[in-house]
């Protein structure tokens, strides 16, 4: 008997999962929103470093030429050395950083024209030692002047177009800021809470079930009990005692099935007397036909034979022959009843198992049934087995006996081999006779079956029957393999 969970643990599991899942959903947007927010105020910042770079180095630039035109001292052009290699990677950099920015992509371009401008205007001046005019000189310096001015103007407008950015993703940053740490600490109550009413609520469901397993182990100890009396009936049963009852009255399904097994029982006890008596009447039955039945055969058969001995001389060719018909049926009537008999008593009496030796078996049983002119081999492991001798006697007395008497030619051969196949053996009985149709390999083994016309063989056909129920006695199978002309083996499996 399984318990069911309470469904709504399972809603409340649900929810809290659910819950958990919606924790972390709004975790990683705020946490994630505070990064982008925190990056775009860090590209801000970099733009406006960039831009002030860009002009400072410029302005320095432009200081350090002056200086130079006034002293002529060479090292004031330091500045200007510098910008020309920095001021190109700077603008790069800065161009980078902008290319979301189509306004400032575009002030960006003037900011660069005024620089190679500057630079246009500044390497001239660096070269004081070419002849150059004072008023071509003064006229420069004016322009540089005007130059510095604008670019000054463009840094402003630059600056004042991060500012208004910054200031935005300044304020989402502290949107993000404040509304992290509330939306984090609002997902976790919620999912404490849905926590601790499932952990009372699983409290609760592991008591119910600590006590309805305490009631299922004692309608189990009284079900194993009451099995047991069951198995104790069913035991003695299986050991031939037809008279036990049990003592269940209960009105249910075990009750119920002790009732049936009483009057199964009870049942069995009544058949099986019955059986016994039975069985006595058919040990009667055989002694009266073993006996009262075999006496007139034999006196008939008798007075067949006086009647060949004292009237030789009158029987007319004719005459014989209906005596030796006669003769001929009487002796299969005998073989009838002995056969019939023989089947009757197979199974009815225990045989004590003993050590056999299946050669030595074979060789008792080849001087009893296998002509001279037969020739029988038999193959090198057979085993030594402990079975009932009579009953593996019986069989292999009738399948070479059977080899012998079909067999369509004066001489013949006939081979017995073994396998061990694992829980038993596997004997095969074959012969090089006519062989047997396939659509007679299940007939043959049924009562009373022969192939052959009586006339020319006397068979009473129980033979095969007899070696079916002997091997099916010892929970064995046989068969048969056979074509016409192809000679008849015989396959049958004997327990260890």
């Amino acid at each position: 008997m399984k318990s069911k969970i309470d469904p709504k643990i399972i809603i409340g599991l649900a929810l809290a999962v659910g819950v958990l899942l919606l924790t972390a959903a709004a975790s990683f947007w705020s946490i994630r929103g505070l990064k982008v927010q925190t990056e775009r105020v860090e590209h801000t910042y970099q733009v406006l470093q960039e831009a002030e770079t860009i002009t400072a180095v410029l302005k320095d630039a432009q200081a350090g030429t002056r200086g130079y035109l006034l002293t002529g001292d060479t090292a004031y052009l330091r500045p200007y050395s510098i910008a020309t290699g920095q001021l190109p990677t700077a603008l790069e950099r800065v161009r980078a950083l902008t290319v979301d920015n189509s306004e400032q992509r575009a002030r960006l371009d003037s900011l660069q024209a005024l620089v190679e401008q500057e630079f246009h205007i500044l390497r001239p001046l660096t070269e004081i030692k070419k002849a150059m005019s004072q008023s071509a000189m003064q006229t420069l310096l004016d322009t540089d002047r005007q130059t510095l001015r604008q670019v000054r103007t463009l840094y402003a407008r630059i600056k004042s177009n991060e500012m208004a950015l910054l200031a935005q993703r300044s304020e989402l940053q502290d949107i993000f800021e404040r509304a992290t740490p509330i939306v984090v600490l609002v997902s976790a109550v919620l999912a404490v809470l849905i926590v601790v009413w499932l952990v009372l609520k699983i409290v609760r469901e592991l008591a119910d079930n600590r006590r309805l397993q305490g009631e299922l182990a004692a309608i189990n100890a009284e079900v194993a009990r009451r099995i047991a009396q069951i198995r104790v009936l069913a035991e003695q049963v299986v050991q031939g005692d037809y008279t036990v009852k049990i003592t269940d009255s209960a009105e249910d399904n075990l009750g119920g099935l002790a009732a049936s097994l009483n009057r199964m029982t009870q049942t069995l006890d009544e058949s099986f007397s019955a059986l016994e008596k039975r069985n006595q009447e058919l040990d009667q039955f055989a002694y009266v036909a073993s006996h009262d039945l075999k006496a007139p055969l034999r006196g008939v058969t008798t007075i067949v034979k006086w009647i060949e001995d004292e009237l030789a001389a009158e029987l007319s060719p004719q005459l014989r022959t209906y005596l030796d018909q006669m003769k001929g049926r009487l002796s299969r009537l005998e073989d009838l009843i002995n056969g019939l008999l023989a089947y009757a008593r197979v199974g009815r009496v225990a045989q004590q198992p003993a050590p056999v030796d299946v050669a030595q078996l074979l060789q008792e049983v080849a001087e009893l049934v296998v002509p001279p002119d037969f020739t029988l081999r038999v193959g090198p492991d057979m085993p030594t087995l402990t079975t009932d001798r009579l009953g593996l006697q019986q069989v292999f007395t009738n399948l070479l006996s059977n080899a012998v008497k079909y067999h369509h030619r004066g001489a013949g051969r006939l081979e017995v081999t073994c396998h061990d196949i694992g829980r038993c053996y596997e004997f095969r009985v074959q012969d090089d006779g006519p062989g047997i149709a396939p659509e007679y390999h299940q007939k043959i083994f049924l009562l009373f079956q022969t192939l052959r016309d009586r006339h020319t063989a006397e068979s009473t056909g129980i033979g095969l029957s007899i070696v079916k129920k002997i091997i099916d006695e010892h929970k064995g199978t046989i068969r048969v393999e056979s074509a016409p002309g192809q000679g008849a083996g015989f396959i049958f499996t004997w327990p260890k």
